[in-house]
This record gives structure tokens, sequence and C-alpha cells, in this order.
């Protein structure tokens, strides 16, 4: 009985018997043989296959490009997305022609991967220098052509680009970890291999330049986890574990969402002094998104030439700020460029997108179907072609609260196509309760031209605005507008509510290296709310308060990429860390101001990776108010009234439930991305994964900003609004936790939460369920 090992296309699928007695099998020609499967026994305990992985492991400094002092290489990359297996008959309703689509017949290609049909909807091709210096260490990119074409171009070219280069990043095999569709696998040559895979050395194999090389196979000891199937190709007879060759990729059992099939290859050569050179990384993820719909797929070519060791021509660029240069013309190259340029040939259906994309665009439903999903992705409506002004956002148009009963709003932005310089943003609401109208009016100058909107990356500009509307106290959105409509059904009533007029003039600098200045001096009126009477300590009524404010605030976030809203911008990962410092101080008596503030913030975030076992999101943050102020600019905790999960704001927690003059407080989720669930058969079949949080804050209130402790006549404090409950804290810190299940229907993250302590406060909730639309790999 002879053991055997079958083989998929990118590695493992079992270990079996081939039972046939070996007289039997010399110069005989098999017809048939039979093929049992039988429990194995594996072990990396004196495996020679584990050995062999280790030693790879071992040299892979020898081999290692950057430990030369310079090292420079051309990069083209392309980036595909299409149809797979595109049937035009699959595609219509049954008993449908094609009628009006019958063109697209003439757009398909075959993919020379998988030999089925495609149809190609976008691609963006790239050519792009890397220089790397060792000491100091630097490394840059030059972006010396880009462009894009294709059904995405209904959103921002730098969002989507910034997007996909995230979620299909480039694979460094000698990675502990390999990040990419937004997870982290475990590399075969991780230090933690050993325990995570299983390693085989299956056969040696002479590849196409006449090499003969050993194959080391491997495949990750529990399928569902994030590892890979794959082979290595290693030069047979060298001593330096030369990989030529790694192809791999996933189970079809693993806990990842839409993906049917992945496939990762690459080619390496070996320069003279020993370095490996990649030669081709070729990434190809075939995606169902929702059953019955076509499949997708999508293709990352990368191509590298021009190795060199040499101190680059451009070394200037290694000393200035940021990882990311583009040349002026990179944008406008025509295609005589990049036929010089590609190192990868394009397939004739790939360069002739945009005819398809004209063809499409003359077809009413497809028309008008990418108009209505443009307005969703963007959240404005343009008003002219090119428009000079956006409409929006939409999700703002109509919401509500406990004083303002319905609320409607309608605003806008100018764009570039008016003044790529000068720009102007606001809006008017009006509530049906208070009967007020609110707007916001701003003028914005900014020293560097904008494609299309003032937010544009890097900000260097100067604004005045002129604001009035509501103050929410205790409660503010960090990544969404206060007035989305889906954040208007509530678990209670807010009543703490007032009216803030202010009146600002900011300046705001952005570096490429990611950190900012932004300092700004305004005037801020706060007015009583319905419910929130302004009443000093000695009895007297105020109808106004007014400070003159001087905020300064610095943040750094090294790497950061974010998705660049109109309004906002939303991170698209968080494994950079942030960090900000900020001050504000109004002195008392200027420009009628009635306090003094001096208040100070420092806050620290990070994404902490666990290889293939999740990840942890840490917010630190913590504050000091120096002086004797108003309750307005004490410090509250973050609470969130609506049954969705906010970031950076407490669930249980009620509007101004707790007051201090002095804080820190913590927000710890850890995302175990089926650490647990993968072994337990029915939930790893559904592909659930674990998420727990667990939140809170801590707070002192000293005499001096306790309106029960208040004894100065001559300018007493606001007491506390009879609808805060304004609970003392205790030593003990305010904390809540939540336990919830990720990846839900693949689309919903689903938390129960319990409020820990301090539950004896009236009109609070000690538990509850709260829902959050999650979307990921």
């Amino acid at each position: 009985m002879y053991s055997a090992i079958l083989l998929t296309p990118v590695g493992i699928y079992a270990q079996t018997h081939i039972s046939a007695d070996p007289d039997t099998l010399r110069g005989v020609t098999l017809q048939e043989i039979t093929v049992r499967r039988t429990k194995e026994h594996y072990s990396k305990r004196n495996n020679p296959a584990v050995e062999f992985m280790n030693r790879i492991r071992t040299a892979k400094e020898a081999s290692d490009p950057r430990r030369n002092d310079f090292y420079n290489y051309r990069k083209y990359e392309r980036m595909s997305f299409g149809l797979n297996n595109f049937k035009m008959a699959d595609s219509l309703p049954a008993g449908k022609k094609p009628g009006k689509f019958a063109f697209l017949k003439e757009h398909v290609d075959t993919s020379d991967i998988s030999g089925v049909p495609v149809l190609p909807l976008s691609v963006k091709e790239k050519v792009t220098d890397v220089i790397y210096r060792r000491s100091p260490h630097s490394e840059k990119q030059y972006v010396r052509g880009q462009r894009s074409s294709g059904i995405d171009d209904i959103a921002d070219f730098q969002n989507v680009q910034t997007m996909i280069e995230d979620v299909f990043r480039e694979v460094d095999l000698y990675d502990d970890d390999i990040t990419i569709l937004r997870n982290r696998f475990v590399s075969p040559l991780s230090h933690i291999a050993p325990d995570f895979y299983k390693f085989y050395l299956t056969d040696t194999v002479t590849i196409e330049d006449g090499t003969r090389c050993i194959v080391l196979s491997f495949a990750p000891r529990n399928p569902a986890t994030f590892g890979f199937l794959g082979r290595l190709y290693v030069a047979e007879g060298d001593s330096t574990m030369f990989v030529r060759r790694v192809s791999m990729g996933v189970s079809p059992t693993i806990n990842l969402n839409f993906v049917d099939r992945m496939q990762i290859l690459q080619e390496f050569a070996k320069a003279p002094d020993g370095s490996r050179l990649k030669l081709t990384d070729d990434l190809n993820v075939e995606m169902t998104v929702l059953p019955g719909s076509p499949p997708l797929y999508a293709r990352r070519t990368t191509a590298y030439d021009n190795h060199n060791f040499a101190p680059s021509p451009q070394a200037e660029l290694l000393d200035r700020l940021g990882s990311t240069f583009t040349a002026p013309d990179a944008g406008t190259l025509d295609e005589k460029w990049w036929g010089e340029h590609r190192l990868v040939a394009a397939s004739s259906n790939e360069t002739r997108i945009p005819q398809l994309l004209n063809r499409l665009r003359n077809v009413p439903i497809y028309k008008y179907g990418e108009k209505f999903l443009k307005l969703m992705v963007v959240g404005y409506v343009p008003t002219g072609k090119p428009s000079k002004f956006d409409i929006g956002p939409l999700n703002t148009f109509i919401s509500g609260n406990s004083v303002e009963g319905v609320r409607l709003r309608a605003g806008g932005i100018t764009t570039a196509n008016l003044s790529n310089r000068w720009f102007a943003r606001g809006y008017i609401a009006y509530g049906t309760r208070d009967h007020k109208w609110k707007y916001s009016a701003e003028l914005e100058h900014s020293f560097n031209e904008k494609r299309y909107h003032s937010r544009e990356f890097p900000i260097h500009s100067i604004k005045f605005c002129e604001k009035y509307d509501i103050d929410q106290l205790g409660q503010h959105y960090l990544f969404t507008n206060p007035d989305n409509m889906f954040l208007a059904l509530k678990r209670g009533s807010n009543k703490l509510i007032t009216y803030r007029r202010d009146t600002r003039l900011t300046y705001q600098l952005e570096l490429a290296n990611n950190f900012s200045v932004e300092a700004s001096a305004g005037v801020e009126r706060q007015e009583p709310g319905p419910f929130v009477p302004f009443v000093l300590t000695d009895g007297t009524h105020l109808d106004h308060i007014n400070e003159a404010t001087f905020t300064v605030q610095l943040r750094y976030a090294p790497g950061e990429k974010f998705y660049q809203g109109k309004t906002s911008r939303i991170p698209i990962n968080h494994d950079p860390p942030v960090f900000i410092l900020s001050h504000t101080f109004a002195p008392k008596g200027f420009l009628g101001s009635r306090y003094t503030i001096n208040k100070t913030e420092l806050s620290a975030q990070k994404r902490v990776w666990f290889s293939a076992f999740g990840f942890a999101d840490i917010i630190l943050k913590g504050g000091h108010i120096w002086s004797r102020s108003p309750y307005m600019a004490l410090a509250t905790p973050n609470a969130n009234l609506s049954y969705t999960i906010q970031d950076e704001s407490f669930a249980l927690l009620n509007p101004m439930e707790f007051i201090g003059d002095s804080y820190v407080s913590w927000d710890l989720t850890y995302w175990a991305n089926g650490a647990l669930f993968n072994y337990i058969p029915l939930l790893k079949k559904l592909k659930l994964r674990e998420v727990v949080a667990f939140r809170g804050w801590l707070g002192h209130l000293s005499d001096k900003n306790n309106p029960r402790f208040d004894t100065d006549r001559q300018n007493p404090l606001l007491m506390f609004p009879q609808e805060a409950a304004a609970t003392p804290m205790h030593k003990l810190p305010y904390m809540e936790i939540s336990a919830g299940i990720d990846n839900f229907l693949k689309v919903l993250r689903i938390d129960y939460v319990w409020r820990l302590n301090y539950r004896d406060t009236p009109g609070i909730d000690r538990s509850g369920l709260r829902i959050a639309l999650h979307v990921t790999f």
C-alpha cells in the first residue's frame, strides 16, 4: 500500500492510500486504481517538510533586496473588474431576448486563468517608480502614469483607487502576516506557520526556464481559518533556499465573504548578489455578492522591471514629506505612451471599455440606474454639466428630535467648476415643533487648487463660518451628520438641546505625512432650549451666554487612508495610529465672555492585529478643564440614543448622565474573525464571527465646577439642567460591555450590550440590542 497526496490546483486536498502491490506495478500500465481516504496522522515533529520551511524562513534576510543601501524598480499595475463566467442568456430573465444589450457579447473575453468567458467592466492602470534607501530609511513611490475607465467612474477616482489598493494589497510572502481583502492571513513562512499549517514535500518539477524545483505544499490545519492552500517552488540544491515561484489560494470553506475562488501567482528571479527580484504578482479573485446574481471577478496584474541597486536619479524625493508623488501629466498620457510602458499586454476588450460604457449609457434603464446609484454613493445632486453647485447631503433632508419635531433641511456646496480656490457651503433647516429657522454659511479660500471640492486632502485653507443651530448636549456623532435620518429612531427622548450661534474663523494646514494643524478663533453664543433654561446658582435666569474661544488642534496619523467625502472623511482602515492634542482658551471678559475656559484634551487610537485571529480597535482619551467653566465646556461621555452602533459612544448612557472637569475614557473592541465559531460546525457553516467590546469613562468633578458648592456671588455658575441626571461618579468608572455576532447574513453586526454599574439611576436602560450595517470580506 502506497501513501499519496491528492492536490487541487492550489494545494492539498487529502492524504490517501493507493492499494497495489509494489511488484505488480513494475512494467505494468494500470487501467484503474482504488483510492481510499483514511484519517491522517500529521505531526510537525521530525517532519522534513517543516524543517524545509524553517530553512526558507531563516534564509529570507540573505535574499532581501532591501538589505542593500539602495533599491529601485519600476512597477506596472492593472486592476480589472467584470462579470465572471458571463453568458448572455444567464443574465436575462427566462424567455427574454438580449434586445438593447445584445452588443455585450461583442465585448466578452476569455479568462487566461480559468478559461471561462468574462465581460470586462472596469480597468485601472498605473506605472510607478519605487525608490528605496536603507539609511536613513526612506521609501517613496513616484506615479508616472495612471488612468481609469469603467462603471465605477460614478465615484471619485482617487477614493476608488485608495479603496482598491487597500483591499487588494501587494503580497509579500516573507511577512508574518499577509494583508489582503481587508483581512490578515498567516503567511506560510510566518514564525507561527508550523502550528497553523500542515506542510508536505510533494514533488520535484522543472519550471519553464529549465530550473528543477522542490515543491513544498501547505494547507491550514483548520480550513475555515485565514490561511492559504498552496505550493512553494524552491530551486533544487540551492543552499540559499531561494523561492522561484509561489502559487496559493484559499480553502472553499474559509470564513471569507463573497469569495468563491482566489489565486495568487508570483515569480522571482535571483540577482547576481543573491537578492530576490519579484518579476510578476498576479492576484485573481472570483466573487458572488448575492445568491443568484452574476458572479464577478477582480484581477490585479503586477509586473516589475528596471531593478537596480544604485542611487536613484529621483533621490531628492526620499527626503520629502509623504509617501507617494504623482507626475503632473500622469492622468493625461496617450495610448502610445501606455503601449510603451505596459509590461503586460491588455486584451482588446479591456482597451475598449470606454466604447462599452458609451453604448450602455444609451440604454435608458442603465443610464438612469447609474444616475441613481451615483446619488446614493456621493450623496449630492449636481446641478449642471459641469456642476458649479451640488445639492445635499441627501441623508439630511428630513430627520427629527424631541425639540424640533420633524426637521427639514436643504443645502449644498460650490465646486471647483465655479472656482478652484474659493468655495462656499451652507444649509437652512426648519423644525416643525420649535418653529425656528437654523442655518450655516461658510466661505473658504484654499491655498491649494482643488479638483472638485474644498475638503480634498491635503487642506490648506482659511475659512469663515456663521452658524445657528441646535446643540445636542452630550451627543456628538463623529462619523455622520447629527441630523442623519437613520438616527431619528431613538430609545428615548432627548430634551437636552440648546441653540448655539457660532461665528468662527479657522485656519487649517495638512501636510503630506498626515500631520495637521488647525487654529480657530470665534464667538459662541449659547441660548436656552425649551427644556434647558439657563439658571445661575443665585436664581438668576439668563437668555444667553457668550464665550470668545481660541482653539488649537494638532493631529498626526502616519499612513492614514480614508474615503474622502464632500462633508467628512471615513477611515478606510484603522491600522495607522492617530494622535490628537487640542487646547481651548476663552479669557473671561473678552468680547463678552462670561467665564474663563482652559481645556486640554488628548486622544490616541490604534488597531492591533493578532494575525489570523482577529484584531482589536483601541481608543484612549483623556482631558482636563483647568478653569472654572460653564457645564457646556465640561467633559461628559458621548451618549448614543439611537439603536445603531456608533463608534466612540456609549449605547446605554443618557446625555449628561456624568459630568467632570477631568476624565479618562477607553473604547476596546475585539473582532475575533471566527476564532471560536470556526470550530463549531453550524456556526462555521454560517460564517459567523465574534465581536466583543468594553467601554468605560472615569471622570471627576471638582468643587470649583460643581454648582452645589458654588459660593461665588460675583460670577455664579450655571445650574445643571434638570433633564440631566448629573450622577455623582464614585471611585468606579462607568462601564459597558457588549458581545455580539458579526457577519450575520454577511452584512449585519448585532450586539447585546450590558451596563455593568450605576444600574440604579432612574430612567436608564440596563441592557439592550444594537445593530449596525457592517459589510466586509
